[in-house]
């Protein structure tokens, strides 16, 4: 038998899958379905989508986020071609190289932000600073919505990226992970965040979403995806039983769970962030836009923590990382709250004992 852990905030990757998505799975599995995404589940939820957006969208459906933003930016490039970014994106940081791999060796170039966020500003810099045939021509911009340090872009950043990206010639982008959090954090439409504004490529999480697995890629130029289901099949993200990636987007579109567990997992950010803002030991790195919560605290307040039995990761801006998913329980985010009171209280305490003297 399996015993279960204390529920842990290092990743909104711990979270199993939520009921809605555990039962359309379960729905699906009743019987047999035509293979390769020909089965009515995957027209249903490409359907969903069209509605959500309120476009007449192209959908595509893989396993995860790596080969959603890789594919999606190779559909989008030639090798020559280069990739706007920014310094911390995840397709710099956390993907292995896999969109150049795909894009046969298309660069990535990139922006300094000590935020996560990119600006027109550094955008038209890199894209404009050589126009040479010695270096790689841009192409496209990517930009993550919700930044890598958990900040959101509003509706009039990206409107603004967009149409710089228009002006240069150039392609937008969205890797939309946690997608649904920017979309709870600003209370938009998810057609107002994206081709209203300008985004003609958008890769929409549903791993972090309340999904076991899954991914969509979602081209609102239809044009654009042409071939994409070669690269997808050419990468190993065509699903030979396709209806198990696609039945739970239909539960959580058609129930509004994929809004209420973002709503969900936003909240308790916030959470904890309100029961830390009396602790002079303890400083927010960024704003608390999402579901995250980035913190930095003395050594001993962290070692603390890892010794009272949290789990954390510090590589960004080497601070501590909280993400809250779906399921996280309120309990539990108070409990953490408390644990960092207590580190912090050993720690001053530790900080003005007298040091022994020996004679």
């Amino acid at each position: 038998m399996t015993s279960y852990q204390p529920q842990q905030f290092a990743s909104d990757n711990y979270a199993g899958a939520c009921s809605e998505a555990w039962d359309a799975m379960l729905a699906a599995n009743g019987g047999s379905a035509t293979a390769y995404g020909d089965d009515g589940w995957t027209q249903q939820a490409a359907d969903c989508f069209r509605t959500l957006f309120d476009k007449d969208c192209e959908v595509f459906f893989v396993f995860n986020g790596t080969a959603a933003n890789s594919l999606a930016l190779a559909s989008l490039c030639q090798s020559y071609h280069s990739v706007i970014c920014s310094s911390s994106a995840h397709v710099e940081t956390d993907e292995c190289g896999a969109p150049e791999f795909f894009s046969n060796g298309s660069k990535l170039l990139l922006a300094p932000s000590p935020d996560g966020k990119l600006t027109p500003q550094a955008i038209r810099e890199l894209a404009t600073t050589r126009s040479d045939i010695h270096f790689p021509k841009p192409r496209v911009v990517t930009i993550t919505q919700p930044t890598e340090t958990g900040q959101v872009y509003s509706v009039e950043e990206v409107t603004a990226i967009a149409a710089l990206c228009r002006e240069l010639g150039l392609r937008l982008h969205m890797d939309g992970a946690r997608f649904a959090h920017a979309c709870a954090t600003l209370g938009c439409t998810p057609a107002e965040m994206t081709w209203q504004a300008g985004v003609d490529v958008l890769c929409f999480g549903g791993t972090k979403n309340g999904m076991a697995v899954g991914e969509a890629v979602i081209f609102f130029d239809r044009a654009l995806a042409e071939d994409f289901g070669y690269r997808c099949k050419q990468a190993g993200q065509l699903a030979s039983k396709m209806r198990f990636l696609s039945a739970p987007w239909v539960a959580l579109l058609e129930s509004g769970a994929w809004l209420r567990n973002a709503q969900h997992g936003n909240a308790c950010a916030q959470r904890l962030a309100a029961r830390l803002a009396n602790l002079p030991e303890v400083r927010l790195l960024f704003p608390v836009q999402a579901n995250g919560v980035f913190l930095t605290a003395p050594p001993a307040v962290l070692d603390e923590l890892r010794r009272r039995g949290w789990r954390f990761y510090t590589f960004i801006g080497g601070g501590a990382r909280f993400m809250f998913a779906w399921d996280a329980q309120v309990e539990r985010v108070d409990e953490l709250a408390a644990d960092l009171h207590e580190a912090c209280r050993l720690c001053r305490r530790e900080s003005v004992e007298p040091v022994p003297t020996w004679s």
